[in-house]
């Protein structure tokens, strides 16, 4: 799945380079994922579970793919630890073992790309 969501993320970098907001990208990523026939939602709530209580803190995931795979999309100049501890939360939130980090500001995507497992 994660090498179907990189080429999507390729497709979409190809055509519109890096400098544009992270949510130009976040639309024009799920086009090229809808036009691939591959499943995700947007926006996802991400509640907080303490202890017997589930807690919307208002964190959302940028996206979820196949019910399987968090992605976070940056449209930043460096990803700083924050960004890595925020997929990371988020998987955890989430119970999912599976996360990428796309920053879409670099000349070459692939420099942007990471790949996450817990």
């Amino acid at each position: 799945m994660t090498e179907k969501v990189i080429g999507c993320a390729i497709e979409v970098h190809r055509i519109l380079g890096p400098g544009l907001l992270e949510s130009a990208y976040q639309r024009c990523l799920a086009l090229e994922l809808q036009h691939q026939g591959i499943a995700f939602e947007t926006e996802v709530s991400m509640p907080v579970k303490y202890k017997d209580n589930t807690l919307d803190c208002g964190y959302r995931a940028d996206m979820l793919v196949e019910k399987s795979l968090i992605l976070e999309l940056k449209a930043v100049d460096a990803i700083l630890p924050v960004h890595q501890a925020q997929i990371l939360t988020y998987m955890k939130l989430s119970g999912l073992r599976l996360g990428l980090l796309i920053n879409f500001h670099h000349p070459r995507l692939i420099d942007g790309l990471q790949r996450f497992i817990l």
